[in-house]
């Protein structure tokens, strides 16, 4: 099945790169689940990889994960490889940059398996679906705003995407048999090396294929061997090599999540948790359940849908079963529901010129996508007011520029940490400080050295804060001495509706409302500018 290429179809595949895009641009700062793999490109990036000397005694004294490990090991193989690619980009716009690099090209990766599968798409079903699947995902939230994060989630959601793109329809039957060994080992390689539960989606995958008679366990077995242990010597020497000890980090984590089931320490959700609340916020048009079901119960698209639907869904069955449920545990299966929502949406909209009901559903379609656009929009400019760390960050960078101090001491809160202060923001000028070189003469800025200690014994000596020159902190109480607020950074709060003449709760003191800074400050004037404008419009009594 072919088709003419218009500029149409050109503008919605490039979709696929200009909304992640967005979402990077406008929330540019990451969070504490980020953190590992973004540290590890920055410490790649500044410290490199000694591979002379005392090698040990080196990658403890520079490398974050040292001081930092987290509760479970991870691979450094997609810090690796972002680091290796961004280098000569960061040396082009400067370090200053690095960590929109860093996520940029993450996010382009990510892309680029979606555009695979959308021209896997065309090629199967037509240009209709494909349009289709590019329009329902572009409308969506979670998996735009995700795609350029530094999460073991994204670096396997590429490989799993390019793993469904090559389990469509092939008109050629050899490639068809290729595809399938290629789709087994993506799914191999993002489980082995990324997120351990990858294999349980390879399991209900293989299962459909067996019991739809599109391959065989003689076929399986020799591309399922040969990509695990392909996986294991791409992991475990750079992975060792980074950790200083024999290692492969999704065993570690398996046993330490699945085994010890300590993965319930982060909370526990009920079953139905993936299919009532995820499924819908993943998918997010409304309609997408009803276009999956239209799709299932058409003759011409149910094979396909079947395909699309059961081994995934049967995936999310199987990992309800884990207490502990995140969204992102789930979103490898989105594309693949989104192309059997695509075919319902497709069989609708070809048919609106026939008769008055497929008018009418496809133009409730059209404004369900709108709807979903605008929902999303929303969702984005919410999550971005969400990293106070991060914007406390930026505003300090600006404060501190006019420190006559070469180097300037700040701790950080938890909170602070938690929400968008990163090494590379600590470090936007990629000085080695922790490899006590000298330090730039010629700077702008002076070298901010972070301190993060957590220790409540520590944060009640007095002397402990004497040798800081800024704090950042949610908690003023807490610091001891003389100290003053130079500026309040706020973070997102809730949606609140407020009556003309009625307060924000919680809201600042007249005092403290002129020292807020940064996206808080930029959030009180659009409110205060919609406000006086409802009240210029208020009839007069």
């Amino acid at each position: 099945m072919a088709s003419k290429t218009t500029s149409a179809d050109v503008i919605l595949a490039s979709l696929l790169f200009t909304i992640p895009l967005l979402h990077l641009l406008l929330s540019p700062y990451t969070k504490v689940e980020e953190s590992f793999n973004l540290q590890a490109a920055h410490d790649i990036l500044v410290y490199g990889t000694p591979t002379a000397g005392d090698v040990h005694a080196r990658l403890a004294h520079t490398y974050d994960h040292f001081t930092f490990p987290g509760a479970v090991p991870r691979t450094f193989l997609g810090a690796v490889l972002l680091s290796g690619l961004g280098q000569p980009l960061v040396a082009v716009v400067g370090f200053q940059h690095a960590q929109l690099v860093v996520r940029g090209l993450l996010g382009a990766l990510n892309a680029t398996a979606l555009l695979v599968m959308r021209n896997s798409l065309r090629a199967a079903f037509g240009k209709g679906v494909a349009n289709w699947w590019v329009v329902l995902l572009v409308g969506q939230f979670h998996v735009n705003y995700y795609l350029s994060r530094t999460l073991p989630n994204m670096y396997a959601f590429g490989l799993t995407t390019l793993a469904s793109a090559f389990l469509l329809p092939q008109l050629d039957s050899r490639r068809s048999l290729l595809r399938r060994k290629q789709a087994i080992a993506l799914f191999i390689l993002a489980g082995v090396i990324f997120r351990s539960e990858i294999a349980l989606l390879l399991i209900t995958t293989a299962l459909y294929l067996l019991v739809s008679q599109r391959t065989t366990v003689l076929a399986l077995i020799p591309v399922s061997l040969g990509s695990f242990i392909t996986a294991l010597v791409i992991s475990v020497p750079i992975d060792s090599y980074f950790w200083q000890r024999p290692l492969w980090p999704e065993l570690a984590g398996f046993y330490y999540n699945a085994i010890l089931g300590s993965s319930s320490d982060w909370g526990v959700s009920p079953w139905h948790y993936y299919f009532t609340s995820a499924l819908p916020r993943l998918l997010l048009n409304p309609l997408a359940p009803l276009l999956i079901l239209v799709a299932l119960f058409q003759p011409g698209t149910s094979r396909a849908t079947r395909a699309l639907v059961i081994p995934n869904l049967l995936y999310v069955a199987i990992y309800s079963l884990q207490p502990h449920k995140e969204a992102r545990f789930i979103f490898y299966v989105v594309p693949s529901l989104t192309a059997a929502a695509a075919l319902g949406a497709n069989f609708i909209s070809s048919r609106a010129s026939k008769s008055f009901v497929y008018g009418a559903a496809s133009l409730i379609l059209v404004l369900s996508v709108l709807g979903s656009l605008v929902a999303s929009v929303g969702m984005l400019l919410l999550s971005s007011l969400n990293y106070p760390g991060g914007d406390a960050l930026a505003q300090l960078q600006v404060l501190a520029r006019n420190d006559p101090a070469p180097v300037v001491q700040v701790h950080a809160d938890v909170l602070t940490c938690m929400t968008g202060l990163t090494l590379f923001g600590q470090n936007p000028g990629g000085h080695s400080v922790a490899l006590d070189l000298p330090l730039p003469q010629n700077s702008d800025a002076p070298v901010l050295l972070f301190d993060k200690t957590e220790s409540s014994h520590q944060l009640e000596w007095p002397r402990f804060w004497a040798r800081f020159d800024y704090v950042l902190t949610e908690d003023t109480s807490k610091i001891l001495g003389r100290w003053e607020v130079i500026g309040i950074v706020q973070g997102f709060d809730g949606v609140e509706f407020l009556k003309p003449g009625s307060h924000p709760a919680g809201e600042l003191s007249g005092e403290e409302t002129e020292r807020v800074v940064g996206v808080g400050a930029q959030v009180a004037a659009v409110r205060d500018f919609v406000k006086q404008k409802s009240q210029q419009q208020e009839p007069m009594e």
